[in-house]
């Protein structure tokens, strides 16, 4: 509520206690500010023409997993603005003109530049991660995927225009390692750190046909073997109809003589060696 006269709001007002100040010269009532769509829609009011939110902003406006971190509004001014200045918010000056896109009524900087933005705030597997995401349409029930966001000729073509600029070797580092495919962040961090440890690249979602008739794609697989990683956010636990599917995919999977890895957070982030160990295990048992 920038304009008192627009909205009706005399001085009193705008000093109650029920109005939230998110931030500098603006007042907003019963957003989530802890979402990220909300504290844009409170910030929108400050976007001046040709403005879009960009890095991280961007990135979780179009629903890229990303870790946590710095939860300030990223925003990009064009060509012949000064950059964005108020409380919470990192404002960024560019020198060239760039593409913009509407994630609901918020102008976005397009996917592939938010992608190449992102190289110099997140680590190498998190930028690979990241364009996973972009690259891979998110599923829908049913099995069904909405279109990607970006294409991997998209992002190369971004990743060459960025050349000279701060996060270029990142992101030519990371390029080769994006996969259309992996559902989470997780799957895609798994992914990555059998590939360190030595282990083949395994396959994304490979098909696979059970004597029960139906057909599984388990997160990650090395056909060679028959051994597959899948990797279990808490949704399996808590989720009671989701486990007692788990326990059936599970059983499908090894009476088609699959032997499966299940993956935790806890074996991901806290103890990867130990999960490498175990990994590396099962394969010498089915590889004698």
């Amino acid at each position: 509520m920038r304009d008192v006269h627009l909205h009706g709001a005399s001085p009193k007002r705008l000093r109650g206690r029920d109005l939230q100040r998110p931030f500098t010269g603006v007042r907003s009532i019963a957003l989530e500010l802890d979402s990220v769509r909300d504290r844009c829609l409170a910030y929108a009011p400050l976007l001046r023409p040709g403005e879009a939110f960009s890095h991280r902003t961007a990135a979780a406006l179009y629903g890229v997993p990303l870790p946590r971190g710095d939860d300030r509004l990223h925003v990009a001014s064009p060509p012949g603005l000064t950059r964005a200045r108020s409380r919470g918010v990192v404002g960024h000056e560019h020198t060239d003109v760039f593409a913009v896109r509407f994630v609901d009524v918020h102008p976005v900087v397009e996917p592939s530049r938010a992608w190449c933005q992102l190289a110099t705030l997140l680590s190498h597997a998190d930028l690979v991660a990241a364009g996973d995401a972009l690259v891979t349409g998110a599923r829908l029930t049913g099995g069904r995927r909405l279109d990607p966001l970006a294409t991997l000729e998209e992002l190369e073509h971004a990743a060459r225009a960025w050349a000279g600029r701060r996060g270029a070797r990142a992101l030519l580092r990371a390029l080769p390692h994006v996969r259309t495919g992996p559902d989470s962040r997780p799957e895609s961090l798994l992914r990555l750190l059998v590939g360190g440890a030595g282990f083949p690249e395994p396959v994304i979602g490979y098909e696979v046909a059970t004597p029960s008739g139906r057909v599984l794609h388990p997160d990650l697989a090395w056909p060679e073997w028959k051994v597959a990683l899948e990797y279990e956010g808490d949704g399996h636990r808590t989720d009671r109809e989701r486990w007692r599917r788990d326990i059936r995919r599970r059983e499908d999977l090894e009476a088609a003589g699959w032997r499966i890895i299940r993956v935790t957070a806890d074996d991901l982030f806290a103890d990867p060696g130990g999960l490498i160990a175990r990994i590396r295990s099962v394969i010498a048992l089915v590889t004698r």
